[in-house]
């Protein structure tokens, strides 16, 4: 039996409604309800789509960008931010836009008196396409907090419209290896205090009733040296104990010497590869004996 899935959604919208409602929020022209609205609907209109899916992805929407969520979710938003005037989402849009030291004097109050302004994260290329994200910053000193709120929340819309839900993460190896550690510290001596918290969200996750979680590791497709190959082993091996299935995802390459690293581990469910075949003929999907569930060879 053949098992369908979505690795991810669109989330600008057929018109670009996205792209429209955050310019209008950030010019002022509309309140942040209309944008959460809008920003809902969307979602709401695109789960509807992929009706019939025997797992439909929930988590791959975001305002921004989904590298920035998974920072949002693990925590590690820039110390500049973190003890600046407004919510969460103010500070997610601070770190992605920055603010200007006019702003923060319109926007100051009692609490703020001689705030400044906010330096924007950096902006790099989504591996090779022509998509962005925000890069994580890390010190030696990071510390690590779960927030799952926005991927609970993308999950009970799903289940709200009977969607059979399967959320989507950057893994952690992929998180740590695009972020940069501003005080040269070794990123890799970060992964112990990580790994649990990504620990704690898939049991946050099993305890929603989910079966599987999508684990997306695009760093798969470049050269790894043996320190992140370790990564990667230490990494599922703490992480295959989950209660939940991991559905490991890689894109935009062929896996060549990092393949063997992937997939022949000892998993408690499947693991799902997306690669360039090697071969002339086309990708194809085969069928897992053991899990009946297809993944791509």
């Amino acid at each position: 039996m053949t098992t369908l899935h979505n690795l991810g959604f669109p989330r600008i919208g057929a018109q670009r409604e996205l792209k429209w409602a955050l310019e209008s929020y950030w010019k002022g022209q509309s309140p942040r309800e209309q944008l959460l609205a809008t920003a809902a609907e969307l979602r709401q209109r695109h789960l509807a789509r992929q009706q019939g899916l025997a797992w439909v992805p929930v988590g791959d929407f975001s305002l921004y960008d989904q590298v920035l969520d998974m920072s949002l979710t693990l925590g590690n938003l820039p110390e500049r931010v973190r003890g600046d005037h407004g919510d969460a989402l103010d500070n997610y849009f601070r770190v992605a836009r920055g603010r200007s030291a006019d702003s923060a004097r319109h926007d100051h109050d009692a609490h703020h008196e001689g705030c400044g302004g906010v330096a924007a994260g950096e902006m790099t290329k989504w591996f090779n396409t022509n998509y962005h994200y925000i890069v994580p910053e890390l010190t030696a000193g990071t510390q690590f907090t779960l927030d799952a709120s926005r991927l609970l929340t993308q999950l009970h819309e799903a289940r709200a419209q009977g969607v059979p839900a399967k959320p989507v993460i950057v893994g952690p190896v992929t998180y740590l290896a695009l972020a940069k550690a501003h005080d040269g510290s070794n990123k890799l001596a970060l992964l112990d205090r990580l790994l649990p918290v990504y620990a704690a969200l898939l049991d946050a996750l099993a305890g929603e009733g989910v079966e599987w979680v999508q684990i997306d590791e695009p760093i798969l497709v470049t050269e790894l040296d043996a320190d992140w190959q370790h990564a990667f082993n230490t990494a599922y091996h703490q992480l295959k104990s989950s209660r939940v299935k991991i559905l490991l995802a890689s894109y935009f390459g062929a896996l060549l010497d990092n393949k063997y690293l992937a997939a022949n581990r000892r998993w408690p469910a499947c693991m799902w590869m997306r690669w360039r075949a090697a071969r002339t003929r086309a990708s194809s999907s085969a069928c897992c004996r053991r899990t009946r569930c297809c993944r791509w060879a």
